[in-house]
């Protein structure tokens, strides 16, 4: 694409279908290694992601020639297969419908990545819940709470 310049930085988060906690913690390397070979796949820069048990955060440099919905659903759909395929669980894996995506300046990257990779010691302290609906509420995103995810507190 000659002559287009971007600057966009984009945190995206959801989270696992039916059971709460559905990402193992040994495999949650594996996941995250796997998420990140599709979204540089598909020329996004990766800054940062954590797979937690019950949701996954990532942050990306977006690339213009895809947009953010069909860049979830393709992490969604190669990862859910990924994880079918390592037989980690005894039940069917997959992603709850939607997802949160949260836009940030330049300025904000060093403070994204840290909260990012500093998941476990938030959600010692907060929920998944809690924490979307504060994501919700700082950027000012209207929302139904019968629309939300399936939470497992």
């Amino acid at each position: 694409m000659a002559n287009t310049f971007t600057q966009l930085y984009v945190q995206i988060v959801f989270a696992p279908k039916g059971r709460g906690s559905l990402i193992p913690k040994k495999h949650k390397e594996q996941v995250n290694r796997y998420i990140t070979g599709v979204v540089q796949e598909r020329k996004h820069k990766l800054i940062a992601i954590e797979c937690m048990p019950d949701h996954v955060h990532i942050f990306i440099g977006l690339h213009p020639t895809q947009s953010i919905a069909d860049l979830v659903s393709d992490i969604k759909t190669a990862s859910s297969k990924f994880i079918k395929k390592q037989d980690w669980m005894p039940f069917a894996f997959a992603w709850q419908d939607g997802y949160g995506a949260f836009s940030y300046s330049r300025s904000h990257i060093d403070a994204v990545v840290k909260y990012i990779l500093n998941q476990e010691e938030h959600h010692k302290k907060r929920t998944f819940r809690e924490e979307y609906i504060d994501f919700l509420d700082k950027f000012e995103v209207p929302f139904d709470e019968r629309f939300l995810f399936e939470f497992y507190d």
